[in-house]
C-alpha cells in the first residue's frame, strides 16, 4: 500500500485545540445531569444487528439505508450503534434494572449512520442520551425537558426553541394511521418515492418528510390533536400545564412525529435557526411499548439525546466557551541536575493546589530557551529550579506577564504562595 491513511469520509478527528471544547460542554452537561440525580451507563458500540431492526422499524431510513452493519467471524449480523436507546433497553433488560424499579440513567458515547456528510451531520457523530423508566405520568417528560432547558441555560444559549406533539396511544395511532393512508391516497402520484412506500407501511412517517415539494400536502393532512383519546388527551394536557408553571416556552408541532417505530405520547425537538439545515440539536419521546417488545414485563419510558457537535458549533457561535483548559498557570524551569527534584515538587504542588494546571519542562535545555517556551505557553508563573535552588532547598518565582522581579522562598512557602498568586489574579474565581 502507498500513500499515506487518512480518516474515514464523515469520521473526523478532534484535535488537541478543539478538544477542550468538547470537554467543557462534556463536563457542563453531565454536571447538570447529576444534579437530577441520573445514574451513568456504559453500552456497547456494537450490538446485533436484530437489535436495531426490531426497536427502530425494519422499514426506517436508518435501517434500510443508513446502518454500519456487517458479518463477524461467527456469521452473526452485528451493527455499529445509530443511536443509544435500543442498546439502553437491552442492558436494562439482561441485567434486570427494570423490574419494580424506576431508572434514570445517562450514556455518552459515538454513534454511527451512513449518511452524506454536510456541517452538523457526520457519519460518526457523537451524543449524551437520557432515559427514564418505571414512570407513566407527565411529570416524568416535563422533568425531562426542563432538564434540557437547565443545560441550555448553563451553556448560555438562548437561541434553542422547544416543539412539542403526542402521537398518543397505540389505539389513537392505529386510527389515525388509517386516516392518513385514506388522505395521502388521494394523492399518491404527487408524493415522492419514500412517501409512497411508507403509505400503507407507516404513514406518520410522511409527515416528517423533509421534500419541500411535499410541504403543502402533508400540511392538509388530518391533525392528531382532533382524534386524540382521553389517556392521550390529559396526558398532554398534564405535561403542558406543568411546562407553562414552570415557564418553558414551547410551540405544539401536530406534524412532529420522530423517526424512530418506538415513540408514543410525548415526542419533542429543541431547535436552532443558527445552523442551517441541521437545526435540531435535542430529540426525543416516549415509548412505553419498547421494553414489552424485547421480550421484558411493561415498563414505562421516555428519553432524549443530544447531538454534541451541533451543541459546540453553537456555543462557539455565541462566544461563551472558556478555551483556557490547555493553558497552564505555571511553567516549571529546571536545571538537570533538578529534574528528579523537580517533578517531585511539580507533584506535590498539584495535590496541595486543587485544580492547578502546572506544566513541567521536558527535554532539557538552556534557562534562556525554556523561558521562551514558558512564554509561548501561556503560563502566569514560572518557578526555576537550578543547582543553587537544589542545594539551598528554594526556588525562584517570576512572573512571566507584569514584570515584576523574580523572588527567591524555601520550596515549603511555595504552595501558600501559588494559591495566593493565583486568587489575585482570578485564577480560582470559576473554580
Amino acid at each position: 500500500m502507498s500513500g499515506k491513511i487518512q480518516a474515514i469520509r464523515g469520521m473526523h478527528d478532534i484535535l488537541p485545540d478543539q478538544a477542550h471544547a468538547w470537554r467543557h460542554i462534556e463536563n457542563t452537561i453531565i454536571a447538570v445531569i447529576n444534579s437530577y440525580c441520573y445514574q451513568e451507563i456504559r453500552i456497547p458500540v456494537v450490538e446485533k444487528t436484530e437489535l436495531f431492526a426490531r426497536s427502530i422499524g425494519e422499514l426506517s431510513d436508518i435501517v434500510t439505508k443508513e446502518m454500519y452493519t456487517f458479518t463477524d467471524r461467527n456469521d452473526e449480523s452485528l451493527t455499529l450503534r445509530p443511536e443509544g436507546t435500543a442498546g439502553c433497553v437491552r442492558a436494562g433488560l439482561e441485567h434486570g434494572l427494570f423490574h419494580n424499579q424506576i431508572q434514570k440513567l445517562w450514556y455518552i458515547g459515538p454513534m454511527f449512520r451512513h449518511e452524506r456528510p454536510q456541517k452538523g451531520r457526520q457519519r460518526q457523530f457523537h451524543q449524551i442520551g437520557l432515559e427514564a423508566f418505571g414512570l407513566s405520568g407527565p411529570d416524568i417528560d416535563a422533568e425531562l425537558i426542563i432538564l434540557c432547558a437547565r443545560i441550555w441555560q448553563t451553556l448560555k444559549l438562548d437561541s434553542i426553541t422547544l416543539q412539542l406533539n403526542t402521537l398518543g396511544t397505540a389505539t389513537t395511532r392505529n386510527h389515525y394511521k388509517e386516516l392518513l393512508i385514506e388522505y395521502f391516497s388521494g394523492y399518491k402520484e404527487q408524493l415522492d418515492k419514500d412517501s409512497q412506500h411508507r403509505l400503507y407501511n407507516n404513514p406518520l412517517r410522511i409527515l416528517d418528510s423533509k421534500n419541500p415539494d411535499m410541504q403543502s400536502i402533508i400540511s392538509g393532512a388530518p391533525s392528531i390533536h382532533d382524534h386524540l383519546d382521553a389517556e392521550s388527551s390529559d396526558h398532554f394536557a398534564g405535561l403542558r400545564a406543568i411546562l407553562d408553571e414552570t415557564a418553558i416556552a414551547y410551540t405544539i408541532n401536530p406534524y412532529l412525529v420522530r423517526g424512530l417505530d418506538y415513540y408514543g405520547k410525548t415526542v419533542f425537538e429543541w431547535t436552532t435557526d443558527l445552523l442551517g439545515a441541521q437545526g435540531t440539536v435535542c430529540a426525543g419521546g416516549r415509548y412505553d411499548g419498547l421494553v414489552e417488545h424485547f421480550g421484558g414485563k411493561p415498563a414505562p419510558a421516555i428519553g432524549c439525546a443530544m447531538g454534541l457537535e451541533r451543541l459546540i458549533d453553537l456555543v462557539q457561535l455565541d462566544n461563551t466557551m472558556d478555551d483556557s483548559t490547555g493553558i497552564p498557570q505555571i511553567y516549571l524551569i529546571l536545571a538537570d541536575e533538578a529534574i528528579q527534584t523537580g517533578l517531585k515538587l511539580a507533584e506535590d504542588l498539584r495535590k496541595m493546589v486543587p485544580g492547578l494546571r502546572l506544566m513541567s519542562h521536558c527535554g532539557g535545555g538552556s534557562f534562556k530557551s525554556q523561558f521562551k517556551k514558558a512564554d509561548k505557553s501561556g503560563a502566569q508563573l514560572a518557578i526555576i529550579l537550578g543547582q543553587e535552588e537544589l542545594i539551598n532547598q528554594t526556588v525562584r518565582v517570576k512572573s512571566l506577564r507584569d514584570g515584576s522581579a523574580q523572588n527567591t522562598m524555601p520550596c515549603v512557602n511555595l504552595a501558600e504562595y501559588v494559591k495566593q498568586y493565583l486568587a489575585v489574579v482570578g485564577y480560582f474565581e470559576n473554580a
